[in-house]
């Protein structure tokens, strides 16, 4: 029996042929059939981001699948569970950071630890503020806004409270230019828009997704930036007073291998590029590095319904498998980074954009999404 290793995210070899790549997303059952592994869409022009005028998916998908399994709001709530992993994450951080203060940064040990443990370790801190940002690790906000804070501390420099206000603004506003900072920008198109310029991006992800932001879209300081400033500057200083700046540069780089070429940071580019022609906005992945990453993988199901906690989110997926069992997904978060650098068919262009909704919207959008940001409660709707 021949192994079709496309079905893997991958190709036979190194050299790929002639013609399209081959395809790199399925649905769970296209394996059955030998027939659906045609394309089924043309090659995206890569002078250009797609622009589309329908409305974001997500939202008729939610609707469709309340009304077909009203019993999903059960799935809806906080997980008590999250704090106290993030609880041991932060605590294996600090105890490797300690552990390593009489070692070069240099020393191939250094960076082996700062890749594999901290890169690994950071990167799930990533997913647990991305979780916290919705509210699901305590009923009341305070709590989730300060859990977030000290889930932020070994990554060094601050941003949980900035990141709630860009990434609510994701889910409400998905792909509309201006509003939703995950989008690259024209510039980044220009610039990037070739195999070195996606080694280069893959590589500096972290510096893309932490600085493009403040481009697009500046943020109002709030009580909580403040707050999640101080605390990072005192904790930052503490560290370095107390055991030498070391335990700091391993804390900063494992951030930076964290969104690099790490096998997790994979999930950046697999969650909304689009792929092999399709005008698919958001790819599900459903491999054992959820069990790292608070099931991020699940990411139809996630924006489908954002208040449905990463412990339940494949209970989402059981509860509707006629909903998701036909969308296309990713099978390696590893090799899709290695399919967006070498893919003529994939490329920075390759994103879903739609025009902001009315004159003006940018601004009033800023003060409405710093409201929602605020929200007491989670949100069941968007």
């Amino acid at each position: 029996m021949t192994t079709d290793f496309s079905l893997f995210g991958g190709a036979d070899s190194l050299d790929e042929g002639r013609g399209r790549a081959p395809r790199r997303v399925f649905a769970p059952k296209e394996g059955e059939n030998p027939n659906v592994h045609a394309y089924q869409a043309k090659p995206m022009d890569p002078k250009d981001f797609l622009w589309v005028m329908t409305e974001e998916p997500h939202r008729t998908r939610r609707m469709a699948i309340m009304k077909a399994h009203p019993e999903v709001t059960k799935l809806m709530g906080h997980e008590p569970l999250t704090k106290w992993v993030v609880l041991f994450v932060v605590s294996l951080q600090i105890a490797t950071a300690l552990s390593l203060r009489h070692t070069s940064p240099w020393s191939p040990w250094f960076i082996l630890a700062a890749y594999v443990i901290g890169g690994t370790a950071n990167h799930n801190l990533f997913l647990a503020i991305h979780e916290i940002t919705h509210n699901l690790a305590f009923k009341r906000i305070a709590p989730n806004k300060l859990l977030a804070i000290f889930a932020n501390l070994p990554i060094g420099i601050p941003y949980s409270a900035a990141f709630k206000g860009y990434h609510i603004e994701h889910h409400k506003f998905q792909g509309q230019d201006g509003i939703d900072t995950d989008l690259p920008t024209r510039l980044e198109l220009l610039v990037l828009n070739n195999v070195f310029g996606k080694v280069f991006f893959a590589t500096f992800q972290i510096l893309f997704y932490a600085l493009r932001p403040t481009f697009v879209r500046a943020q109002t300081l709030t009580k909580w930036h403040i707050l999640n400033i101080l605390a990072q500057v005192i904790f930052d200083y503490v560290l370095v007073k107390t055991f030498g700046v070391r335990p700091l540069i391993y804390f900063i780089m494992s951030s930076f291998f964290a969104g690099s070429l790490h096998p997790c940071a994979g999930h950046f580019i697999a969650e909304h590029y689009l792929w092999d022609g399709l005008e698919q906005e958001t790819f599900s992945y459903y491999g054992p590095l959820n069990i790292l990453a608070y099931n991020v993988g699940y990411h139809n199901e996630h924006h489908d319904f954002p208040s449905v906690a990463w412990t339940r989110l494949p209970a989402l997926r059981a509860l509707a498998p006629e909903f998701y069992d036909n969308i296309p997904s990713h099978a390696s978060w590893p090799m899709v980074l290695v399919n967006f650098i070498r893919d003529k068919e994939v490329g920075i262009y390759a994103r879903a954009k739609r025009m902001a909704k009315g004159a003006g919207c940018p601004s009033k959008v800023a003060k409405k999404g710093a409201e929602d940001s605020d929200s007491d409660s989670t949100d069941k709707s968007e």
